[in-house]
């Protein structure tokens, strides 16, 4: 057994309940000693617990609750003993990015602050057939190279799982190639990765003004890279510039034939009733939603689809239409919290800024946020097993230098993350 300690600054509030220990006479992996715990326990709050402790085993926490409360010695309890302060919370789960991609977007960054809007640039051929052209020029080894680097700096910032789509090769191989490449950055990094199937993203060059031929060849290429184990899930844009609902629907059937759960960009330019037609697949989320309309958002909450907030695109696109927030709450509709991580439209490289940006821009209250960044986005994955420090959930989590949580949507910028594990092990700093 080693026993370590870490200096930063940290805080204390009243204890919660206690969590039952683990039984099995088993020594634990590790076992984190003095620092508060966010929990996210319960339907509302931050579930804290001061001067608490966290135990994990084999790669799933076997304690979270107060210190006084652990079933023996700590050096008894474990192999690794290590004694902090500061909080930890559960690691964060960034559930909507598009981070594996070939160059960058800033010269259409230019366009958009000089007046050009996101239509405007997506018919003259920019937007996300500009990066479906560098994405088709790279290989997997330097796709993997320039998606690396994006990968690292949102796990260095306390995210532990990521969803990751593909959509910027609009051709079999490329699809293919993106999937790939997103199952390595998990294997390479230790993350969580979930893959989503976005071919539906844009229509590619070759099928101009053949839309419905080119979502036939998508429907084709889903069986065979689902065979290959790269597809989780399936998603869509549903929008003007995207395809029409009708499009979506086909997709989705296809997904429901494969028991592939679905999700959508829906109604993020305008009102198609994408919510609406998420729901009726019984689909994980509904993603973006600015315009979604009360209709949708009953359909959402009878159906239990999570809305998945983007406030990096809602920031770079300066968007002034905000999702009808005060409907998700009224009829209880679950709200995440992602980055978008995108060329495009959200180059945003941090989800605790995510975090931040969503108190600033959607008012919501920092435990809103945190929940919406971690439980929240687990949900909108289909991941019950992570998301909150509870016996039995993935050891998935992060030890901020911060005196209260509600910094984390306070701070813009920093250096926070004093410690990111994942599965209970420690990968930042390493």
């Amino acid at each position: 057994m080693t026993i370590s300690a870490e200096a930063s600054d940290g805080g204390a509030r009243a204890p919660a309940s206690t969590r039952s220990p683990d039984a099995t006479g088993e020594p634990w992996d590790g076992l984190i000693l003095g620092a508060s715990l966010v929990t996210l326990v319960g339907p509302e709050g931050y579930g804290e617990i001061s001067d608490g402790a966290l135990g994990w085993r084999d790669g799933l926490l076997t304690y979270a609750g107060p210190r006084e409360g652990l079933p023996g010695k700590p050096g008894a309890l474990a192999r690794d003993v290590i004694t902090t302060d500061g909080w930890i919370t559960p690691g964060l789960v960034d559930c909507h990015t598009h981070l594996v991609f070939a160059g960058d977007r800033a010269r259409e960054f230019e366009l958009r602050l000089q007046g050009a809007s996101y239509e405007e640039i997506a018919r003259a051929g920019g937007g996300i057939l500009s990066t479906v052209e560098a994405l088709r020029a790279c290989d997997e080894d330097e796709l993997l190279r320039q998606s690396l680097p994006r990968a690292r700096a949102l796990c260095a910032d306390g995210a532990t799982t990521l969803e990751i789509k593909s959509g910027y090769g609009l051709d079999f191989e490329g699809e293919r190639r993106m999937l790939r490449v997103a199952r390595r950055i998990g294997r390479e990094l230790g993350v969580g990765v979930c893959t989503t199937y976005l071919a539906a993203h844009a229509l590619p060059v070759e099928f101009q003004e053949q839309a419905d031929a080119y979502i036939d060849e998508v429907i084709q290429w889903l069986p065979r890279l689902h065979a290959e184990g790269l597809v989780d899930a399936v998603d869509a844009f549903c929008e003007g510039i995207g395809f029409t609902p009708a499009q979506t629907r086909r997709v989705f059937e296809a997904a429901r034939a494969l028991d592939l759960p679905v999700k959508l960009h829906a109604d993020q330019l305008s009102d198609l009733g994408g919510a609406a037609l998420v729901a009726e697949f019984g689909g994980l989320s509904a993603d973006h939603v600015e315009h979604t309309s009360e209709e949708g958002v009953r359909a959402m909450a009878a159906a239990g689809v999570v809305a998945v907030l983007l406030p990096g695109a809602y920031h770079v696109l300066r968007e002034t239409r905000l999702p009808p927030l005060a409907a998700f709450r009224e009829h209880g509709v679950a709200m995440a919290v992602a980055t978008d991580c995108n060329p495009g439209t959200s180059p945003l490289l941090s989800l605790r800024q995510g975090i931040q940006l969503a108190c600033t821009h959607f008012r919501l209250t920092p435990d809103e946020a945190l929940r919406g960044a971690t439980v929240n986005a687990a949900r909108a994955l289909g991941l019950g097993d992570r998301g909150a420090l509870r016996e039995g959930l993935r050891a998935d989590f992060v030890r901020w230098k911060i005196r209260h949580p509600a910094e984390l949507g306070y701070w813009l910028g920093g250096d926070l993350a004093g410690g990111v594990w994942i599965g209970g092990q420690r990968v930042h700093p390493q």
